[in-house]
């Protein structure tokens, strides 16, 4: 009697238990994973950028990403710069900068055009730019990797189709270089970089 009495108090307590909710599974739920920043397309993030530098704006023409260029800016044409346009430019921008790469040239990157001391507001350039040291709006234009300063046209190996990556550089200062390469540029935006924004094209030749 007494081992059945004790049988009958174990079976009851174990049902007052899942009467009960005790066992329940939140206590060990997983946390809800957390947000994941989305970075705006074509824009590239910057350490230390202050907030609302996602603004910054970057227009080649009738681009689009992933555009191929059009003759005209190339050595199949005219050779020509393309035009250009910003906008969104973040508090504390002092200067802005402009540089043109082919990151899939043969002996390495080749750099076709620097642009630096760009007013910080919004504005445009029109296309076919002579190869001035300062043009009209008060930009400065450095010296490609060819060594010529002002516009290089684009002109990958023939059967080939390269990336060519227009780069626009919010600043928190003026550059002050009477002319400037790549690795000057390279130099003075280091640790100087509000936002960048980027427009990828290709072209086949």
């Amino acid at each position: 009697m007494q081992r059945y009495l004790v049988y009958l108090a174990g079976t009851l307590t174990i049902l007052m238990v899942l009467a009960c909710g005790c066992t329940s599974s939140s206590a060990s739920a997983e946390p809800a994973p957390a947000p994941v920043a989305v970075v705006p397309a074509g824009t590239v993030p910057v350490a230390g950028a202050a907030s609302g530098a996602h603004s910054l704006t970057l227009k080649v023409g009738d681009l689009t990403s992933g555009s191929q260029l059009p003759d005209i800016y190339t050595c199949k044409g005219a050779s020509e710069s393309p035009g250009i346009a910003w906008d969104g430019i973040p508090e504390g921008t002092k200067s802005l900068v402009l540089i043109l790469d082919d990151p899939d040239a043969p002996a390495g990157t080749f750099t076709h055009w620097i642009l630096y001391n760009i007013p910080p507001t919004k504005g445009s350039l029109a296309p076919a730019q002579t190869n001035a040291k300062v043009l009209a709006n008060g930009a400065q234009q450095g010296d490609t990797s060819a060594g010529f300063r002002g516009y290089y046209p684009v002109c990958p190996p023939i059967g080939s189709t390269h990336r060519y990556v227009f780069s626009l550089y919010a600043v928190d200062r003026e550059i002050a270089q009477p002319t400037a390469n790549r690795e000057s540029i390279d130099w003075a935006l280091d640790g100087h970089t509000i936002a960048k924004t980027e427009l990828v094209t290709t072209f086949t030749r």
